[in-house]
């Protein structure tokens, strides 16, 4: 599994805005429980705010379940830091106002707690309550005391704090007035789960002149869908997305050659399984085994030479051995071991890169033997493709004795879509965090997902891209599948 999606646990919108009257202003309403939240400057719609001075603000305050994710974490759901981003997503929310182009908004770190309250009302503020412009609760201005800040209390940088470069962010918005914000705020994430700064969540606002009345005209009005929102997939989320395929070559192993360079190393893989469970081989030093490569099962005394052999500790009851052999052997055994001590001997058959005269355009089939009808949100499920090429022949003696194996395809990719509308769920992620990425071993592609990512009582379809010379190509095959409750 290499993405994770937690929505927010509380988000509101407060605002200075003037009420209906133009004469008083909507300071103390909240909108805890609207479905949606709204960023805007609005300039000169009186006289009292065509010099800038009073010029009506809106912003949106939201915070995430970062016990969650810290638990998550911890389990190992969720890689350790410096293996995962985390993007803050926010899903425009279309209305019959005007919406703003060509401006850009801020993502500040929140320094102070809030409450949200149960507020709706978004036009005329007439409901009352916290979090609002002037109090973060029923009794506490932003800031308290003498210090009182209207508008919310935030991590700008204008303090010495060591960490405010990092958590300070910005997104431009352009000519496209239904664009959606999506920002990766890793490191403030971290922050939060580290408690080296506290989580009150964000704050989204123009920014600078975008909305103090500088640039004398108005912004208004960008709105976002909210936690509340009945639209399962438009709900605010910081997203986890890493990178964690698995790429083992039992199947795919190649010869080191001069043709190439990087490319002649090859990644194996070792699963330790207890009783159904990945466990550590004790009694390692420093968690590390070692791996020989031998021509012979019985008579090769004198391992092949291999170039990084050691294999570090992976996740729980994996290891791994990144090698690179010359040899003419078109088979190898692999063993594992520490001192005098081996754990498994595997075969490996061995390929040869070779050069070409002709430039081929190889398309494949694939299929997905173990789908099912029908998953729950409570699992997760993992979704194991069989590919060939498309004008495979096997032999009548290959059919009779042998069991055909599936093709390995290096960078296979897989994207996620509600069949009713064709809305995308989970895209392509071949970005330069590539979350969709899948394994593969000597049994194929494969990919784990959280099925609670996805909303029960619809119909999704599965689709594959496979990235070959140069280009993402798309596999005609969609596999379909309901997701219950």
């Amino acid at each position: 599994m290499t993405i994770k999606r937690y929505i927010s646990d509380a988000d509101t919108t407060i605002t200075n805005a003037f009420k209906e009257n133009l004469t008083l202003r909507g300071t103390g309403s909240n909108m805890g429980a609207s479905d949606v939240l709204e960023i805007f400057s609005i300039y000169g719609q009186t006289s009292s705010s065509a010099d800038g001075a009073s010029t009506e603000k809106s912003r949106a305050l939201l915070k995430f379940p970062v016990a969650s994710i810290s638990s998550d974490r911890t389990t190992g759901t969720i890689p350790a830091s410096g293996s995962v981003n985390f993007f803050l997503k926010l899903t425009n929310a279309e209305h019959h106002q005007t919406a703003p182009t060509l401006y850009t908004a801020s993502i500040l770190a929140v320094s102070q707690s809030w409450v949200e309250g149960y507020g709706l009302d978004l036009d005329n503020y007439r409901d009352n309550g916290e979090a609002n412009w002037i109090n973060r609760d029923t009794a506490t201005t932003w800031g308290g005391g003498e210090a009182a800040t209207e508008g919310g209390v935030y991590h700008t940088g204008s303090v010495p704090e060591t960490y405010s470069a990092e958590i300070r962010y910005t997104e431009v918005f352009g000519e496209d007035a239904s664009q959606d914000l999506e920002v990766d705020i890793t490191p403030l994430v971290e922050h939060w789960i580290a408690g080296t700064v506290a989580n009150y969540g964000v704050g989204i606002m123009l920014s600078g002149s975008y909305e103090d009345g500088s640039a004398l005209r108005s912004y208004y009005t960008k709105k976002f869908f909210s936690r509340t929102s009945e639209y399962f997939y438009k709900r605010p989320t910081l997203e986890a997305r890493w990178n964690n395929a698995k790429t083992d070559d039992r199947s795919n192993f190649y010869a080191s050659s001069s043709l190439v360079g990087s490319e002649n190393y090859n990644t194996l893989f070792l699963y330790n399984y207890a009783r159904g469970q990945l466990t550590d081989i004790p009694g390692l030093t420093a968690g590390k085994i070692g791996i020989k490569l031998y021509r012979d099962a019985l008579t090769d005394t004198v391992p092949q030479t291999v170039h990084g052999g050691v294999c570090p500790l992976a996740p729980v009851g994996v290891y791994t051995a990144s090698v690179a052999i010359d040899t003419t052997a078109s088979v190898l055994y692999d063993v594992w071991y520490t001192g005098s001590t081996e754990f498994y001997t595997g075969t490996v058959d061995v390929k040869n890169f070779a050069a070409a005269a002709d430039n081929p355009n190889t398309l494949y089939v694939t299929s997905l033997p173990n789908l099912k009808a029908a998953y729950s949100t409570k699992e997760t499920a993992r979704f194991r493709f069989f590919t060939r090429k498309q004008n495979w022949s096997p032999t009548i003696y290959t059919t009779a004795t042998a069991i055909a194996n599936s093709e390995v395809v290096d960078s296979a990719y897989y994207k996620i879509f509600r069949i009713s509308d064709g809305y995308e769920v989970i895209p392509y992620g071949t970005g330069s965090v590539q979350y969709t990425k899948m394994s593969y071993d000597q049994s194929g592609s494969y990919f784990d997902l959280d099925m609670s990512m996805l909303q029960a009582d619809y119909a999704y379809g599965l689709s594959v891209a496979y990235y070959l010379n140069g280009k993402y190509v798309e596999q005609s095959e969609i596999f379909k599948f309901r997701v219950e409750g």
